[in-house]
């Protein structure tokens, strides 16, 4: 009997703070137009917000999938079955793998503003990368979803 893959689809979205930081990056480029008048100030304060929005809005855009018997984390696509058990990173184990356990090899999707993450061993021998470190907001459910797909495959 075959099992349909538990659905999975993330976007490691930024923190809402960084949307105030967007609006004081404007803020403080419209004061440094000030000595230029009204309209410069209010392009410096628009712009300036706008750019930093967009800077935010692309760093957050990266998802994590789990479709068609393949893991999509970011540019990455791996097929499930190349893939062994993944394993779930706390807080303060996820910060050990970032820092003095991580592997130059591994493929890291880091986002230094979610805590938690999961840490899959690459099992394909042809494959370098000993394991996939990704950041994750929902790492019980990424790991049922892996458990799932692999099992449909």
């Amino acid at each position: 009997m075959q099992l349909s893959a538990t659905p999975y689809e993330e976007r490691l979205t930024a923190p809402r703070s960084w949307w105030l930081i967007s609006l004081l990056v404007g803020l403080s480029i419209a004061l440094m137009l000030v000595p230029f008048g009204t309209l410069p100030i209010l392009g410096g304060l628009a712009g300036g917000t706008a750019v930093a929005a967009v800077a935010a809005s692309s760093y957050g855009a990266v998802r994590i999938r789990v479709v068609g018997g393949s893991l999509v984390a970011g540019d990455a696509k791996v097929p499930v079955t190349a893939l062994g058990e993944a394993e779930i990173l706390d807080p303060e184990e996820a910060r050990a793998w970032r820092t003095y356990k991580a592997d130059t090899r591994a493929f890291l999707l880091l986002r230094a503003y979610i805590p938690t993450a999961v840490r899959i061993e690459v099992t394909d021998p042809d494959d370098p990368t000993p394991y996939l470190y990704l950041s994750t907001r929902e790492p019980e459910r990424l790991a049922e979803a892996l458990r799932t797909a692999k099992a449909a495959v």
